[in-house]
């Protein structure tokens, strides 16, 4: 996608999950907008890595960030509110899957992990940074679900899909409140993204596979088309999938029958 101009000049971006593949990309996609970013995240060293990458200082920062703590998130929303006076977008990139992710191997820490980061992180991003939108009748959403969030797979197991198909639930419910206050949110729906996150697949995808999906750019592009649109629109959902659509093609690993003991 080619921009000509930096539609997001003077707008202060808040990408939470930046120090991955997707979070990353995304705000370099914004900086070159000409947004200001912070990216959060939970890992300081690799937090200050990807911000230097999206363009060092005086374009972006890092903040340190547990999307799964809510004191964490509502103490750095307000010191992004007192210091730099507004948050005008918020993405919501963070995410987790664990490797051991079925019934009968999901332990319950992880399901605890998984329900925390992709859910009630979300809840607290979206809630915290939407008190200052609120205020100021104007706001950008956008968070990252999944192609799991709208069509059951096995793949993915029950943490991982119960919490992407509610992000889609809460991105609703974001926007039946608070049209009325400016505020639009929308979910992205990725089906199938190249990142290291495959590798905690089960069954990892084969390089020529993984060759055919989706890339982080993809989905950055398509962050800053919607915050860069008039604030007249709404893109409620977004659900994108590489065009060799191994969802549809069946591809990914499924296991057809119980494995007998």
């Amino acid at each position: 996608m080619t921009h000509q101009q930096k539609e997001l000049e003077g707008k202060v971006a808040w990408v939470h999950g930046a120090a991955g593949a997707v979070g990353l990309a995304i705000s370099q996609e914004l900086v070159k907008a000409g947004a200001y970013v912070v990216l959060s995240g939970r890992n300081a060293e690799a937090l200050e890595a990807a911000a230097l990458q999206a363009g060092g200082a005086g374009l972006a920062e890092a903040l340190v960030v547990d999307v799964g703590n809510s004191d964490s998130v509502y103490e750095g929303a307000a010191a992004l509110e007192q210091r730099l006076g507004h948050i005008d977008i918020l993405v919501n990139s963070a995410g987790v899957n664990p490797s051991k992710r079925n019934f009968r191997d999901l332990s319950v820490e992880d399901w605890k992990n998984t329900v925390d980061v992709n859910l009630s992180g979300m809840f607290y991003t979206c809630q915290a940074t939407m008190r200052g939108m609120r205020e100021r009748k104007d706001g950008v959403i956008i968070n990252i679900s999944s192609w799991t969030g709208r069509f059951a797979a096995y793949f993915a197991g029950p943490a991982y899909a119960s919490t992407k198909r509610a992000d889609l639930a809460l991105t609703e419910s974001i926007n039946w409140e608070e049209c009325v206050n400016g505020i639009r949110a929308t979910s992205i729906a990725p089906g199938g993204i190249d990142t290291p996150l495959l590798n905690k697949r089960p069954i990892p995808p084969s390089a020529e596979v993984r060759a055919a999906l989706l890339k982080p750019q993809d989905v950055a592009d398509m962050v800053r088309y919607i915050a860069g649109l008039p604030p007249r629109v709404c893109i409620n959902e977004i659900l994108m999938s590489p065009t060799l659509n191994g969802n549809y093609l069946g591809e990914f690993e499924t296991r057809k029958r119980p494995v007998k003991a």
